[in-house]
């Protein structure tokens, strides 16, 4: 019989609970999903992507994946160094001003997730503007992997991506200030 990877397990986990929050609770609106094999690095991932209803201003994709070797450790029942699944999420909002918004950003999150994260923000615009609105990709990538174990602290998690969301909504409504 088939016995699930920790990637399928997380996978369910996540995706039951986002999808909860989108048709029963309509908390979120999922705008994306991908659920990849990647045959060139044998790797799995899993990425949703979500805002909250009402508020498209920001939007958050989590971000969950298992490389080769966490995946042919687990099947074949072998020990695996490190093993688990790779935790990211990543945020998009439009800002206008971004001389404090960003570091504003980044404390928030490495106050929310307790700097267990690595923040890093990327910024772009279409050009030609007179002024232009900078889309700010913000990615935290997580530095401890996941495993079954956490099944139970993913409500939680999903709360603290939502808390984040408002914040970034708040700092970008805010601009410099």
């Amino acid at each position: 019989m088939f016995d699930p990877t920790v990637f399928e397990n997380l996978k369910v986990a996540f995706e039951n609970r986002l999808y909860d929050l989108d048709n029963l609770d309509e908390i979120i609106s999922i705008t994306g999903r991908s659920d990849l094999m990647d045959f060139a690095v044998l790797g799995r991932s899993l990425s949703l992507r979500f805002i909250r209803t009402g508020q498209p201003d920001v939007e958050a994709e989590i971000c969950l994946s298992a490389g080769a070797e966490e995946l042919a450790g687990e099947i074949l029942e072998k020990s695996v160094p490190d093993p688990g699944c790779t935790l990211a999420v990543r945020f998009f909002a439009k800002m206008e001003r971004i001389s404090t918004g960003c570091e504003r950003i980044e404390a928030m999150l490495n106050r929310i997730w307790e700097e267990g994260i690595r923040v890093e923000q990327t910024l772009s615009f279409v050009y030609p503007q007179e002024e232009p609105v900078w889309l700010n990709r913000i990615e935290a990538k997580f530095h401890a992997k996941l495993g079954e174990e956490n099944i139970n602290e993913l409500g939680p998690f999903i709360d603290s991506v939502l808390e984040a969301m408002d914040a970034i909504g708040q700092i970008r409504a805010s601009g410099d200030k």
